[in-house]
């Protein structure tokens, strides 16, 4: 080598010793966007091949024709912390059933129907009665037990309606459809009554071996009939606009079935908190109202869901005015609360007052009628509240006459002819859709003492649970309500308005009381 070519050779390696990280790092840049691209390749080809397979697997399913479950029914099939109604009404300890197979290979969700609690609700929406009528009447008035029982005979069919001119003609034609329908019965409209189908099944719904303990074996059979029994005949006093219906039990007559308790009252749908007011009663052990239960019959409302209210005979006549067996003012009610007729069996005084109720019956109806808001027992002109425009007390104007109170008549306070210790609760209508500061205090006026039965079941946090499976044995009324969600509101209210009225019951000391005399 020369020494000419020696620093030639020197220069080249340092140009190049400068040149190579430039070298690397384009190469190592080059090389790891490969490695990248690499990567990215993969996952897709690895994706594909997944979408692929899937595809292979779910294409036999469907050409094999097997059913496919929603996720709402399996849903329901895996809840576990549950108030487990099993299509029988009845409240059951959590039931844990293992999935099943069908002929298919399928999974089948068990046959339960479960009705959980849960804690949060929303505010229930404004309701009246319980139900919202397709159209209110503006002249509408509440009919009165009392002005639905004539204390003799009923009129008959045709001389009801004769009373009103135009309406025969329509009850006749709907009675000649039905014969239609009946191959052509005679006997006119109850003809056409006696040809419509028997119920397959029950509309109270029972499948366990016993029924909820607050209500008695009278109770369902009671249920059953109005529910379910076949409509002999339909009478009805115009003037009055009452429905009596009376179902069929062999040859007999009119006033031999109602005695045997083979009648019933249709009401209007507005009047559907009856039923709810009867399941309530049972429920608090006060067992003062008489059995009700939701009906649908082409024969009154057009087939909407109406309540039947048992006939009961022994009730004993009432005035004309007050629909009361026992005239009361306002005045003379206090004044028996004071006195504690009949209380721990003292014979009261002639100069006190008393009637032949006794003490306890007053607390009994007080705390009912607070829960349910029935003001047209104790409270008639509506002087403790602020009413609406479509309550009776607003359509009649007595709203207006609430300057002299104690003059006021109490209304609907009515006794049985072989007990005249006890009331028996009628017209039950309550109202749902009462604000809680705008409450019927005036109700519980008087009163310092309530029945101990009642008082548990609303201590004992468990008056939902057993609401909810005791309406649930009334299908039509459960239906008509909306189902569980339209229960759960119903229930809302009367929950909040116990509250209250334990809250009334420790800041006024009242006292609880058994009251099984």
């Amino acid at each position: 080598m020369t020494t000419f070519d020696q620093p030639s050779k020197i220069k080249n390696l340092f140009i190049c010793c400068l040149c190579t990280p430039r070298v690397l790092r384009l190469w190592t840049c080059r090389r790891s966007r490969t490695r990248r691209n690499l990567l990215v390749g993969t996952a897709c080809v690895i994706y594909l091949g997944f979408l692929i397979s899937q595809v292979g697997h779910v294409l036999p399913q469907h050409k094999g024709g097997h059913q496919k479950i929603s996720s709402r029914s399996l849903q329901d099939a895996a809840q576990t912390p549950f108030l487990g109604i099993p299509l029988d009404g009845t409240l059951s300890p959590p039931n844990f059933q293992e999935p099943q197979l069908g002929s298919n290979g399928t999974l089948l969700p068990p046959n339960v129907v479960y009705i959980t609690l849960r804690s949060k609700r929303s505010k229930p929406a404004n309701i009246r009665g319980t139900v919202k009528p397709k159209r209110r009447k503006k002249h509408a008035t509440p009919l009165s037990y009392g002005q639905r029982f004539p204390k003799a005979t009923f009129m008959s069919q045709e001389e009801a309606f004769a009373q009103q001119p135009g309406r025969l003609d329509e009850y006749k034609h709907k009675g000649m459809a039905g014969r239609e329908r009946g191959h052509r019965r005679p006997g006119g409209i109850s003809g056409a009554i006696k040809a419509q189908p028997q119920p397959e099944e029950s509309n109270i719904r029972i499948y366990s071996e016993s029924s909820p303990s607050w209500l008695s074996k009278d109770d369902i059979l009671n249920m059953r009939m109005l529910a379910d029994s076949q409509i002999e005949s339909i009478q009805e006093v115009p003037s009055h606009k009452a429905v009596l219906v009376v179902f069929a039990r062999g040859p007999s007559t009119t006033g031999a079935a109602c005695n045997q308790g083979r009648c019933g009252i249709v009401k209007r749908p507005l009047d559907m908190s009856e039923v709810f007011a009867f399941h309530l009663d049972r429920i608090l052990g006060l067992n003062r109202s008489l059995p009700s239960v939701s009906r649908r019959s082409e024969f009154f409302q057009d087939g909407q869901a109406c309540p039947v209210v048992l006939w009961d005979s022994s009730l004993s006549p009432t005035d004309d005015n007050t629909h009361s067996s026992v005239r009361l003012t306002w005045g003379q009610y206090q004044q028996l609360l004071k006195q504690k007729c009949w209380q721990n069996g003292k014979v009261p005084k002639a100069e006190w007052g008393c009637t032949e109720i006794h003490h306890h019956e007053w607390s009994k109806m007080a705390l009912f009628d607070f829960l349910l808001q029935i003001y047209n027992r104790l409270d008639r002109n509506c002087c403790g509240f602020k009413p609406l425009k479509e309550d009776s007390c607003m359509q009649q104007g007595l709203k207006l006459k609430c300057s002299d109170q104690d003059a006021v008549d109490l209304t609907h306070i009515v006794q049985r002819r072989h007990d005249r210790r006890h009331l028996a609760f009628i017209d039950n209508k309550g109202f749902f859709d009462r604000n809680e500061d705008n409450l019927d205090f005036k109700i519980l006026q008087g009163i310092n003492e309530f029945p101990e039965s009642a008082v548990s079941v609303l201590r004992s946090q468990r008056l939902r649970e057993k609401l909810l499976q005791s309406l649930f044995l009334d299908k039509i009324y459960w239906e008509s309500q909306g189902g569980r969600k339209g229960i759960e509101k119903l229930i809302d209210v009367i929950e909040r308005r116990s509250k209250i009225l334990l809250t009334y019951i420790n800041a006024h000391g009242a006292k609880v009381l058994p009251m099984n005399e």
